[in-house]
């Protein structure tokens, strides 16, 4: 019974799909890297891969990426398709050189010790919808 209260009270939220960033950091354990800045900001949709070319193909815009791919060439394709915010998964190590770059695209990083399935988990049961 105490799910279905939940769903209910905040049943706006979870029909738009809308969730701030702070929060999703706050449900997925999560450190945010770059982009304190913009934690404020909401975010509808969200899209896990360690494909990048799966990534360029996605046609929405200021979507959230989960991934496990930690390394510059993410960063680069987040870029190119529009994407301000990453969630790297399963406690990888971001380097210095993804830090400026994401900072430098102002983007917003976020690193969490759960895996990309529990992450898309919590974030669905939230309300953010899936791309496709």
């Amino acid at each position: 019974m105490k799910s279905l209260y939940f769903c209910l009270e905040n049943y706006t939220d979870i029909i738009v799909g809308i969730m701030e960033m702070k929060t999703i950091v706050s449900e997925i354990n999560g450190t945010v890297r770059v982009g304190l800045d913009l934690l404020q900001n909401n975010v509808d949709f969200a899209f896990a891969s360690d494909l990048m070319s799966d990534v360029l193909t996605v046609e929405k815009e200021d979507i959230l990426l989960i991934t496990g791919l930690a390394n510059l060439q993410t960063i680069r394709t987040a870029e190119m398709a529009d994407i301000r915010y990453i969630i790297f998964a399963r406690g990888k190590n971001i380097d210095g050189q993804i830090v400026q770059l994401a900072s430098e695209n102002n983007m917003v990083i976020i690193t969490t010790p759960y895996s990309v399935f529990r992450v898309s988990g919590i974030l669905y049961q939230l309300g953010i919808q899936p791309v496709f």
